[in-house]
């Protein structure tokens, strides 16, 4: 994973004419008590008419297939159930729907030094268009720029659109070669040269050891 270098970057009906035969009903008395409405099945002492038979046969409710997300699985967005699975973060957290569709939107796009566009895409540009589509707020073209911009901030009080930033580069260079957007969770996403647009990991080994701190724009 290397560095994103600056300003380089049934019912149916019968139609037929046949007339009805009218059935007559007869309602009959058997041991213990139990009644039958022919048409019917009875597994207790109370009638149980067809319509609220069928109706307890259409009558299913849904479980969590993911015991780690705390979410009603028939309200949730499809794009909150992912990214709560790639965060390991409970759907409730994940209320950014423009945020989420966005980070879709490139998902997978590939890595090139320079390159702004779907066909490849840069880590400063990534941030760039993050901040710009979804908050608002723009953000100078390189790494180093926009940590130059950023207000510093502490990891303990890390949240969504914070920008993350590392050092990837050879020892003697201490420029700020590499920048993500903080979703959630310790997770980030970022243009990477191995991954392309994804999201990744402050506690991974690769970024932990390459951490330089994080920044806000957002006010």
């Amino acid at each position: 994973m290397a560095s994103c270098k600056s300003l380089r970057k049934i019912t149916s009906k019968d139609n037929g004419t046949a007339r009805p035969v009218a059935v007559k009903k007869h309602n009959r008395k058997f041991m213990d008590g139990i009644e039958v409405t022919p048409g019917t099945v009875v597994t207790s002492k109370h009638k149980i008419s067809a319509s609220k038979h069928k109706a307890s046969q259409t009558d299913v409710s849904l479980t969590n297939p993911y015991p780690g997300l705390n979410a009603n699985l028939e309200k949730a967005d499809f794009l909150q159930l992912k990214y709560a699975i790639i965060l390991d973060a409970t759907v409730e957290k994940l209320t950014n729907l423009s945020l989420l569709q966005k980070m879709d939107e490139w998902w997978g796009t590939k890595y090139c030094l320079g390159g702004s566009t779907k066909n490849c895409i840069d880590c400063s540009a990534f941030t760039q268009t993050i901040l710009r589509d979804v908050y608002n707020v723009p953000l100078p073209r390189t790494a180093q720029e926009q940590y130059n911009m950023a207000e510093k901030i502490d990891d303990a009080d890390l949240k969504e659109a914070d920008l993350v930033f590392f050092h990837t580069g050879g020892r003697r260079s201490r420029e700020i070669s590499h920048v993500g957007v903080y979703i959630a969770n310790n997770k980030f996403a970022n243009a990477s040269t191995s991954g392309g647009v994804t999201i990744s990991d402050l506690n991974d080994p690769y970024w932990k050891s390459r951490y330089k701190g994080a920044g806000r724009v957002l006010k």
